[in-house]
């Protein structure tokens, strides 16, 4: 479809309006109506906008204490920003949920009420928090019942793990956190190459940063490439980091060895809790 100087501006301001609306929500965020409103409220036309640019995804992060922040929040800015969606933040109880640097989080639904039905489920990681999350029973059963309905089934970082623990990748390419990734066959999971792995409806991003490739990979899936470019600019999303030591290959032999000690006992105590987990998880 060609568009006009024009019409191409009117729908940047549109989807900036939509961000607007989204990011002044807590909680749940339904924009079904309320995007289209505020756009036009602005003065912004609507009228040439693609229909497939509404929605009406059901979206669900799970949270849990000492998951890592950024994690989640990268790929919530890009998918709260998906015309129609509704965004809920999922926890055990509607309790505050405080990150591993002790940002918190209010959750807009529990695993009793939040919808039995979702477009996409998806776990964002952490470190101690994570290995609590694989071995909490609530959490499993939640994320497996969930999980094998859903139409996406994702994860940022080491939550591949909580998935893995929930059984939901077994037979699955998968990727997570570099550190974490020789964790994922204790699953039955295939550890794979990039920022954003998909095999069939499974979805994983690999570390931290990586949940921006992911969630705006996918609002490119759920509405078109223009929309997700238009998500990008409204972000300024085009990384240069200053330093050039974002991933192991690339990163100084005296940076590795400062880092690699970190996560040996991580990655001994995920094995085992894996391992355990998984097995578990079969009768839940």
């Amino acid at each position: 479809m060609t568009m006009t100087r024009r019409q191409f501006a009117q729908r940047v301001a549109s989807i900036a309006a939509t961000v607007a609306v989204g990011e002044r929500s807590a909680g749940a965020t339904d924009h079904s109506v309320s995007d289209r409103a505020a756009a036009e409220a602005l003065g912004h036309d609507m009228s040439s906008m693609p229909a497939h640019w509404i929605g009406k995804e059901q979206i669900a992060f799970l949270v849990y204490p000492r998951f890592t922040a950024l994690d989640m929040v990268g790929p919530h800015h890009m998918l709260s920003g998906l015309m129609g969606a509704t965004v809920h933040i999922v926890s055990k109880t509607r309790d505050p949920v405080k990150s591993d640097t002790g940002l918190v989080f209010m959750p807009s639904a529990t695993f009793e009420d939040c919808r039995a039905d979702l477009d996409i489920i998806c776990v964002p990681g952490g470190t101690e928090g994570t290995l609590a999350a694989m071995q909490d029973e609530a959490t499993i059963r939640f994320l497996k019942d969930r999980g094998s309905r859903a139409r996406f089934v994702t994860s940022v970082c080491t939550g591949s793990l909580v998935l893995g623990a929930a059984g939901l990748l077994d037979g699955y390419r998968a990727t997570s956190h570099w550190a974490a990734k020789p964790v994922l066959p204790v699953f039955g999971a295939m550890p794979s190459e990039g920022r954003v792995v998909r095999d069939r409806n499974r979805i994983t991003g690999g570390g931290v940063t990586a949940g921006i490739d992911f969630g705006l990979s996918l609002v490119g899936q759920l509405r078109d490439r223009q929309y997700a470019e238009v998500a990008q600019l409204i972000a300024e999303y085009a990384p240069e980091p200053p330093f050039d030591a974002g991933t192991p290959a690339r990163a100084p032999a005296d940076v590795r060895a400062l880092t690699d000690p970190m996560f040996v006992d991580f990655l001994k105590q995920a094995e085992a809790v894996g391992r355990e987990a998984f097995a578990k998880s079969k009768f839940l």
